[in-house]
């Protein structure tokens, strides 16, 4: 029998996804045709999401097949229409290009008309200017010759700049952008840097109008190498975090390691399969970083008394070329570490067997959604025991599945905001920052009895919460696929996360 109770939290995702489709269709009407087509794509990649979480609510079990078919048609949706979006955001393209030459035109014709009655108001003009006490201009960070210069990159065929701003160290320039982001982009920054090197960086984003502009800033604003009490903050961190993995490995063995330090070398082996997990993880962020030639600092890594470790907060030392980069980087430490815990998982599962050294209740596979229905899979009829050996890689690999889950919640600086932040922007990377922090607090006062969730929620909010720089193009979004591959991301992360109801469980017939 459905139980509400139960599935507060399912319930509330829903009602707040609805919620959200039904804002951004109000929002997306204002832009017609295009606008409905954008609101269609980002329904096909919330729609397995939907789905799945609606029928789970209701006690209704999808299996491995039907979740894949919810997959794969989500993504074929969402490329075709993609395709839509492109050629009618081109023909748009075109339009605007149309008008904005006529506009140039009659501009130019009203222009030279004037030109006659301003060589008549010479002398009053004169005479006003000559008293310039209330004209002062504004002054910019950059250098009178620099700017000259920086004015001259700017071109009809790339971006038509109108208006020039101080900000920061730099400057904004506001205009018209011309042709595809990613070619104008490259042709800016190539006159930028044959002009004046590597002395600033180029910067093409959205303004809060929504509009492209042009922000130049000094090199010296570029993310700097750790100081020497950061290298030394994250040594004592890396020294913690050997100590929580051994006493997590102890405390799962029936002992305390901190009272029993003669039983160390009974923890090692277990806390050597967490440390592969963390450290697969940090390797795929540090291969696809040299793929775009990004540094990234040393880890910081986050102890744990719980799962022995939250895995690591890593920073960019070199400033990011575009989404494209940044959703690499995201996705591939979370995704090598989750396929090196998901197989250490299924092989446990596959190498246990009575006798196993861990003896745990099948109640605790009800406690994630996908470990759950693997073990149901690959056990079977045990899964309806009271009690369940497994062997110890089934152990790694599940704590491994929730240290990557919890990396991939849509919030800050943690890998899955950045995953957002890459493929939706950054608008809509804050709000998940914001919802993700929500839902967590509502997570503690239905569990309080999990200290789990509080702990990730006051990470987040007092380390993690910022978003990250933008990008030197920030406006050529990741292609399809990579959204497709985000989408799978967060689906599996809520998999992981998420429990199992104990009346879908029963139905499931997993625990005794």
């Amino acid at each position: 029998m459905f139980n509400p109770s139960e599935n507060t939290a399912i319930l509330l995702i829903l009602l707040v996804a609805i919620g959200i489709v039904g804002w951004s269709y109000n929002r997306a009407k204002e832009y017609g045709k295009p606008g409905i087509l954008a609101w269609l794509q980002s329904l096909f990649l919330m729609a397995p999401w939907l789905v799945f979480f609606a029928c789970f609510a209701l006690g209704i079990y999808l299996n491995i097949a039907l979740i894949l078919l919810l997959l794969v048609t989500s993504t074929a949706g969402y490329i075709i229409i993609g395709n839509r979006l492109r050629a009618e955001g081109l023909d748009a393209l075109l339009r605007q290009r149309t008008a904005e030459k006529i506009k140039e035109r009659q501009e130019s014709t009203n222009l030279e008309k004037a030109e006659v009655s301003e060589t008549q108001s010479d002398r009053t003009t004169e005479t006003f200017l000559a008293d310039k006490s209330n004209l002062t201009p504004e002054i910019l960070p950059i250098e009178e010759e620099d700017l000259k210069i920086i004015k001259n990159i700017f071109g009809v065929d790339t971006f038509f700049a109108t208006e020039t701003i101080s900000y920061q160290e730099g400057a904004i320039f506001r205009g018209n952008l011309r042709g595809e982001p990613e070619i104008a982009y490259s042709k800016l920054s190539q006159n930028l840097k044959k002009a004046l090197g590597d002395k600033y960086r180029l910067f093409l984003v959205e303004s809060p109008e929504g509009k492209p502009v042009v922000i130049v800033l000094p090199s010296s604003n570029d993310p700097q190498p750790l100081t020497l009490a950061q290298k030394n903050l994250a040594l004592v961190l890396l020294v913690t975090t050997i100590a929580t993995t051994l006493e997590t490995a102890g405390l799962l063995l029936n002992f305390d390691l901190f009272n029993n330090l003669g039983r160390y070398q009974e923890a090692i082996p277990l806390s050597l399969g967490l440390w592969v997990v963390l450290a697969a993880h940090e390797i795929g962020h540090r291969w696809q970083a040299q793929n775009y030639d990004l540094r990234l600092s040393i880890p910081f890594l986050i102890p744990s008394f719980q799962i022995g470790s939250f895995g690591a907060i890593t920073k960019f030392e070199s400033v990011i070329p575009k989404r494209q980069a940044l959703f690499d980087v995201a996705l591939a430490g979370p995704a090598l570490g989750g396929i090196v815990s998901l197989f250490m998982l299924v092989a446990g599962l596959i190498l246990s067997h009575p006798g196993s050294q861990f003896e745990v209740p099948t109640k605790f596979f009800q406690s994630s959604i996908l470990v759950g229905s693997l073990a149901k899979v690959v056990l079977g009829s045990q899964m309806t025991n009271t009690l369940v050996d497994l062997n110890l890689l089934t152990i790694i690999g599940w704590l491994g599945l929730v240290i990557t889950a919890l990396n991939l919640l849509p919030a800050g600086q943690l890998d899955g905001g950045r995953i957002v932040q890459a493929i939706y922007g950054r608008k809509t990377a804050r709000r998940t920052t914001i919802a993700s922090l929500a839902v967590l607090g509502i997570v503690c006062i239905i569990n309080p009895a999990n200290p789990i969730p509080l702990y990730w929620a006051l990470l987040i909010l007092f380390v993690q919460r910022d978003l990250e720089r933008p990008c030197l193009n920030e406006l050529t979004e990741p292609d399809d696929t990579r959204a497709a591959w985000g989408l799978l991301a967060l689906f599996l992360m809520l998999a992981t996360l998420i429990p199992l109801s104990p009346s879908l469980a029963g139905q499931l017939g997993i625990g005794g």
